[in-house]
């Protein structure tokens, strides 16, 4: 998969390509549906299938106080993209000029100028161009006077619920990651390292690992069933997202104990990854420290069972 970081860096003679626009932040559902299809599409005319997106994210820059979690951080967003087969992702460096472009001029100097498109593909609610008044319709009367044919996807549910990274954002705000899981295909992961002066050494040996401080978005506070990967390694986990309330003073801290432990080498530049499978319960103070065991002692038991049910329905 080709990456391009600029307008500029698109080959004078690249195409002609099967286009999708989109932030794709969290690459749930629909936006594998849709990439998939200019992949299928592609691969049957010749056309190079590319992926257009932004970065920083459009809401970050036009909405500043907004205060904006990303689902998915761009390197993983770009491994997600690279899994759908298609050819090249153009990542627009969303700034002023960019912000201020028209809906015509997105279309022209994007779409027919650099990238050739023959086909561009887009969900129903798509917006484009200064102050968002670019629309399906504009673009598919831009796509006649241009040369290129628009299809438009309608929204896509699954068992009720809208596939979309706002609600996906939603749901994992409410702690319902099972419910997320469904929507993105996969269960939602975080990625980092292990946190500072915590859970790791020449040799680690304690069976529970710190996450260093994580910017993204992150489920709502409590107690979960994760995978959580140290390296190479994967562990069964129970991990707390939280401020550790049995401690004193608040203390945020994205904490697992790994359930099928054995010792591993591990530096501070390891990567560690939590992926949120379910639920176990909102994170409460205890009376004492010793409570708090017997607590995660029963949360250790309930993920045990979790993850021999997982087993048996493999």
């Amino acid at each position: 998969m080709q990456v391009f970081h600029k307008l500029d860096d698109v080959p004078t003679e690249f195409g002609p390509s099967l286009v999708s626009v989109g932030n794709f932040d969290g690459m749930h559902r629909a936006h594998a549906h849709v990439l998939g299809e200019i992949v299928r599409r592609g691969r049957q005319s010749g056309g190079q299938a590319v992926a257009v997106t932004f970065e920083p994210h459009p809401a970050r820059i036009l909405r500043p106080d907004s205060g904006l979690k990303l689902l998915t951080p761009v390197p993983e967003k770009l491994r997600l993209l690279e899994r759908t087969g298609i050819d090249a992702v153009l990542m627009l460096p969303f700034g002023r000029d960019l912000s201020l472009m028209t809906p015509r001029q997105f279309a022209e100097r994007v779409l027919k100028k650099k990238l050739h498109a023959r086909e561009v593909h887009e969900g129903y609610n798509f917006r484009f161009g200064h102050k968002a008044t670019g629309d399906v319709n504009l673009l598919e009367e831009f796509g006649q006077e241009m040369g290129f044919e628009v299809k438009v996807y309608p929204e896509q549910k699954l068992r009720g619920e809208p596939v979309s990274s706002s609600h996906i954002r939603k749901l994992l705000g409410e702690g319902r990651v099972s419910r997320a899981r469904h929507l993105l295909a996969r269960p939602f992961c975080i990625l980092g390292t292990p946190g500072r002066g915590r859970g790791y050494g020449s040799k680690y040996t304690v069976p529970t690992i710190n996450l260093a401080r994580y910017e993204e978005l992150v489920p709502k506070d409590g107690v979960y069933v994760t995978w959580t990967r140290v390296g190479t390694e994967l562990f069964e986990a129970v991990t707390n997202v939280g401020n550790r309330p049995t401690f004193g003073a608040d203390s945020f801290a994205i904490e697992s104990h790994l359930l099928n432990f054995h010792p591993l080498e591990l530096t501070p530049e390891s990567e560690v990854e939590i992926c949120f499978l379910d639920r176990l319960r909102d994170e409460i103070k205890f009376p004492s420290v010793e409570a708090l065991r017997e607590q995660i002692a029963r949360d250790v038991k309930k993920a045990q069972r979790y993850f021999h049910l997982l087993q048996l329905n493999r």
